[in-house]
């Protein structure tokens, strides 16, 4: 006499929702049941991914913009004569006296600098009715020392060689600019500035920031004071 297999009639497994009769089942089930019961962290709120972008440094707190006319030298110690303790305060310097011109270049020795842009200065038969006149670069104070020795050996000319190290003041005017692919930090674009009671009363910016064009010489102090 043969005797037929029991069949297995599985287990029950309830869980309020649903129920299962496959033992095979089980596992998946319970795979799936504790995906649901996973608790599940909330998205973040907007605000965390809310980007803070501060006002550019300056000496104005809008937009940024190239300095224009009517802006005030900006009041810093951070400019350098030929060494890092001998500071210049411009906007100190200038006030109440008179007509003055500040060159701003992108580098000591570069070609365009060394070339045409300084020496315009240099040699021009205005320079000495333009008042006192400024050179400044973001660079550190012995290698523009060493760029006036060679712009001017005897210094014959007055100008004076002035150093941003930090580019404080060359920012504070906005007139910055990212030099990292050539220079390797940030510099100065290339301008002038006619200024007069410590005051800026022309802007010349080169509108591509290093060209040689509006802020030569013969295009700023061909100009009234």
């Amino acid at each position: 006499m043969s005797i037929a297999p029991r069949r297995s009639t599985g287990l029950l497994i309830s869980t309020g929702r649903a129920v299962t009769r496959q033992c095979g089942s089980l596992a998946f089930y319970r795979s799936r049941q504790l995906l649901h019961l996973t608790p599940q962290r909330p998205p973040p709120p907007s605000s965390t991914f809310t980007r803070h972008v501060p006002h550019a440094a300056g000496f104005h707190a809008s937009a940024r913009r190239d300095v224009k006319a009517g802006d005030a030298i900006p009041d810093l110690e951070v400019l350098t004569e030929h060494s890092p303790g001998n500071k210049v305060n411009l906007a100190k310097e200038l006030q109440g006296k008179g007509r003055a011109v500040i060159v701003g270049v992108p580098a000591a020795f570069s070609p365009s600098c060394s070339n045409s842009h300084v020496p315009g200065y240099l040699n021009h038969p205005k320079l000495k009715d333009a008042g006192p006149v400024f050179v400044v670069s973001v660079n550190d104070p012995f290698v523009m020392k060493a760029w006036a020795l060679a712009m001017d050996p005897m210094s014959l000319s007055g100008v004076r060689f002035l150093a941003d190290p930090s580019g404080a003041f060359t920012s504070a005017l906005d007139l910055s600019f990212d030099g990292a692919a050539i220079f390797g930090n940030a510099r100065s674009k290339r301008y002038a500035l006619l200024v007069e009671d410590g005051k800026v009363k022309e802007s010349f910016v080169e509108p591509d920031g290093t060209g040689v064009n509006v802020s030569t010489a013969e295009n700023v102090l061909g100009k009234d004071f």
